[in-house]
């Protein structure tokens, strides 16, 4: 850890953090639920917004693929969505959905404003993003695709969708 210069988890703690926080909607996998934990964590996002029927740690399979991210990583539950939505949009977030829909800007399209503060919204494995966060996004992306699949599993499309913004804010 020393020599890859890793920050203990005291100090990722009161470390200055990206204004992203992740929005895990219904995700009905507890192991993608911790890989998203994992992944907020490696780029030291803001905190993970749980609702609806995703599982919560201290979850067996949350820890799993977590690997100690629960325990550094800021997140909350809210089981309505119109609750979180209330809360992310008082707080002057900029609501981002993470789907496929008519008008949705494709991700290397999409333009980040350095002094927004972004809420992006995965959604189940199967329905997508529900409709009440749907409604309430200021914007909509999606990753471009090539193959047969019109769609990639929520853990894998949330480490792209926040590398390519980390991208953006960091280092352009």
């Amino acid at each position: 850890m020393d020599e890859l210069e890793r920050l203990t988890p005291t100090a990722f703690r009161i470390a200055e953090k990206t204004q992203i926080v992740l929005v895990l909607d219904n995700i009905r996998s507890a192991l993608n639920v911790g890989s998203a934990f994992r992944t907020a964590d490696a780029f030291a996002l803001e905190k993970n917004y749980l609702c609806g029927i995703t599982a919560c740690p201290p979850h067996r399979e949350i820890l799993k693929t977590a690997l100690g991210s629960t325990e550094t990583v800021a997140w909350e539950y809210f089981e309505k969505p119109a609750d979180l939505i209330a809360l992310l949009k008082s707080q002057g977030f900029k609501i981002v959905a993470v789907e496929q829909t008519e008008g949705s800007v494709s991700l290397e399209k999409f333009k980040v404003n350095p002094k927004e503060n972004l809420a992006l919204v995965f959604g189940n494995e199967v329905e997508g993003v529900g409709e009440a966060f749907l409604q309430a996004s200021d914007s909509c992306i999606e990753i471009p695709q090539f193959g047969t699949k019109h769609s990639l599993n929520v853990a894998v499309c949330v480490g792209i969708v926040t590398w390519e913004l980390i991208k953006k804010l960091k280092f352009q």
